[in-house]
């Protein structure tokens, strides 16, 4: 395991969250020692190096926002002014072009928007401070492709990719779809991405890959959409292709790790939740990887923001 990482100076925020192992929790191995580290960083680490030193170039961060018209109301563009990342993408936007509200253009960002066919439907954006090279949409397969699902970037030295990755639905309706379509094909577009350039991959991807992505696993498991065999096989699959998840990567041991609460019954204030944002790096990005945190306490949201720091 990495080595444990010391607190971050900020302006009195905490940076890490302990949580204690319960021996009696379906989300803790019963096999980890007491003095195992089971904390992760839930704010911006101003001193995030890499294993060799080198200290970090860029943040860029990940939110679901659950409509970006109700997200602004919430004052989630303030998010921006205060944390200033170099990239930052949102998903679930919910709304069409044509609707955009106007508050969402901001100074010093190149500001990129894609939504579904089906107004009030899915949708993503992407903020950048640097101009992309190249900005495309979709992975054109026109099926997959009219849910405004995607946005890839290209820089100089690596691709960009945000996703709002299917959900299987109520039901797992929507689970031969998400995992015999989109995931199969998901795969082969990174793939040919990776081909040419590192890539970052971030997003909702709607899977919580382990036990210890959730908080229930054992009630869950095979029953609700992200939670399923199949769809977590697909991350596997991904992973096995040659990417990393950067959290994991970091943190393997990390404890109520979640970025996702329902609104129902009261889930974030009882912190009953999953783990469904990621990090999805390249392998050869691995010596790049400075600090992975996930904003439990940043609210505007059912989700909270995670947060990349790289050394490119």
């Amino acid at each position: 395991m990495p080595p444990k990482r010391k607190k971050a100076e900020t302006d009195g925020e905490p940076t890490t969250k302990k949580t204690k192992l319960d021996k009696k929790s379906s989300t803790a191995s019963t096999d980890l020692p007491d003095d195992v580290d089971t904390s992760f960083p839930t704010q911006i680490n101003p001193n995030a190096k890499t294993k060799d030193g080198r200290k970090y170039t860029k943040t860029i961060v990940s939110w679901n926002v659950n409509g970006v018209r109700a997200w602004l109301k919430k004052d989630g563009i303030d998010y921006l002014q205060k944390y200033k990342p170099d990239i930052f993408c949102i998903q679930e936007t919910k709304c069409s072009q044509e609707k955009l509200p106007a508050t969402l253009n901001v100074p010093e960002y190149y500001s990129y928007f894609s939504s579904g066919d089906t107004e009030g439907y899915a949708g993503t954006a992407l903020y950048s401070k640097e101009k992309p090279k190249n900005v495309t949409f979709g992975m054109g397969i026109k099926k997959l492709d009219e849910e405004g699902r995607l946005i890839t970037a290209e820089y100089d030295t690596f691709y960009l990719v945000g996703a709002y990755v299917p959900n299987s639905g109520k039901g797992l309706v929507r689970l031969k779809y998400r995992t015999k379509e989109w995931d199969v094909a998901f795969r082969d577009y990174i793939k040919g991405l990776d081909a040419k350039k590192p890539v970052i991959y971030c997003g909702d991807l709607n899977v919580a890959h382990q036990e210890t992505d959730l908080k229930n696993p054992k009630t869950n498991r095979n029953k609700t959409p992200g939670f399923h065999d199949d769809e977590r096989q697909g991350f596997t699959d991904l992973l096995a292709e040659g990417f990393f998840d950067s959290f994991r990567e970091l943190y393997p041991n990390a404890r109520d790790c979640w970025s996702f609460w329902t609104y129902m019954m009261n889930a974030r204030a009882k912190n009953v939740g999953w783990r469904l944002d990621y990090f999805v790096l390249s392998n050869r990005l691995k010596k790049d990887l400075c600090d992975h945190a996930i904003q439990q306490d940043v609210m505007g949201s059912d989700h909270c923001p995670i947060v990349l720091q790289m050394a490119l």
